[in-house]
């Protein structure tokens, strides 16, 4: 049985009672409205479809980000950075609004007042974890609530990163030699090895970060990753500078190559360096993409790259080969 009060001049509550069924209310702007609602709630309720929607109604998209960040947040493999975003989410005004009352023009709202502000990219990670926060809570956590990520068109990837090393008029004017003699003068004493390696064995800052001497045959020339970004292990061949630069290092039969050490500080110290070295736009990950195109330069096929790099899909190898009309028709002649 439905009933409804008039709670000032712009507000009608509706209440809705069936025996076997927790009491259901919400409050309307009409009455009209109000009867609607509770027409479609005493429906579901006779049909034995009704899901109570008071949570949904009750809870904010600020709590909803809270539990996630504590409950599935810490599962991942991405778990710090994944903790930032979140950090930066729940300064948005949106998360403000209860997840029942959140749809789709909301979403889009939010998409493009960030792109204002970020890139695509990194939107786009924002809404992921978004999208998965609503099917979490629907499916595991029972909020009976809409996911208004799927309404919506996710931003447009921008073209991928080609940027490499200048070389340079001379060897002073080479990026690497500025960017090495930079890190050369970090109080960090570890992001000189750091960015070193990563031109020689294209491996991810976090593979990097987190080596363990034990994984590490200097006689064999490999470097085994048990945990990579893609979930699978995978070995990395040595060159003989990579090689002089581990032996270069205080080690042990175990423990980390660079103990001590997180990603977060190498970031501010890589920042700090390339400021120093006056380089423009050149990210940490540019150097991966710097040293997988030198392999490709040193004439190894895209099979042989790709175990090295440990990329699963040969199509992203391809803009890393940079090959020019006039190298082909060399080879054509």
């Amino acid at each position: 049985m439905a009933t409804f009060r008039k709670r000032g001049p712009y507000q009608w509550q509706a209440q809705v009672r069936k025996k076997g069924q927790s009491l259901q209310t919400k409050t309307f702007e009409t009455r009209a409205r109000a009867e609607q609602w509770a027409r479609a709630i005493e429906v579901e309720m006779d049909q034995g479809a009704f899901i109570s929607r008071t949570e949904a109604e009750t809870t904010t998209l600020s709590e909803l980000l809270k539990r996630y960040l504590m409950e599935i947040t810490p599962l991942k493999k991405g778990a710090a950075p994944e903790t930032a975003r979140i950090l930066a989410l729940l300064r948005d005004p949106i998360v403000q609004k209860v997840v029942a009352g959140i749809r789709g023009v909301d979403i889009a709202r939010y998409r493009d007042e960030r792109l204002k502000k970020v890139r695509p990219g990194t939107v786009k990670r924002d809404l992921v974890i978004l999208s998965h926060l609503f099917e979490v809570a629907r499916k595991e956590w029972g909020i009976h609530v809409h996911n208004p990520v799927r309404d919506i068109q996710m931003p447009t990837n921008a073209k991928a990163r080609e940027r490499r090393l200048n070389a340079g008029e001379n060897s002073h004017d080479r990026e690497e030699t500025r960017l090495l003699a930079a890190c050369r003068e970090a109080r960090n004493p570890y992001l000189l090895p750091i960015v070193r390696l990563a031109l020689e064995t294209a491996m991810r800052q976090g593979e990097l970060v987190s080596l363990h001497w034990e994984h590490i045959d200097l006689n064999r020339r490999t470097v085994y990753l048990p945990d990579t970004k893609n979930g699978e292990s995978r070995s990395v061949p040595l060159s003989t500078t990579a090689v002089g630069i581990l032996r270069s290092l205080p080690h042990s039969i175990r423990g980390r190559v660079f103990p001590g050490l997180t990603s977060e500080a190498v970031k501010r110290a890589y920042a700090s360096a390339v400021r120093r070295a006056s380089l423009k736009d050149l990210r940490f990950h540019d150097l991966r993409h710097e040293a997988t195109s030198r392999l490709f330069e040193k004439g190894l096929n895209i099979m042989e790259v790709a175990t090295i790099t440990g990329h699963k899909d040969l199509r992203m190898l391809r803009r890393y080969t940079h090959l020019k009309a006039e190298d082909l028709a060399r080879k054509l002649r």
